[in-house]
């Protein structure tokens, strides 16, 4: 188990959190539909420290930015 610090709420169980990804992703309209797929579905998979985004569903139901290390779980809050 993981224990996420919402900077609301506190430290509190990952279960009470909706994961939404890699954060920092620019949004791009009109694009054509191959440079859609890549924007919708190919993110970056590093073994390290990676920016993410996370939704506290079961709190006070904010998003909030963490650098999180994908190897050790470790979470720090995002500048």
């Amino acid at each position: 188990m993981m224990l996420i610090d919402c900077p609301h709420c506190g430290p509190r169980d990952e279960n009470e959190f909706t994961y939404g990804g890699q954060a920092g992703i620019a949004y791009t309209p009109d694009v054509d539909d191959e440079a859609w797929a890549g924007y919708l579905f190919m993110r970056d998979n590093p073994k390290g420290w990676f920016h993410e985004r996370w939704f506290h569903a079961h709190g006070c139901r904010t998003w909030f930015s963490v650098h999180r290390h994908t190897v050790t779980h470790e979470m720090r809050p995002h500048p």
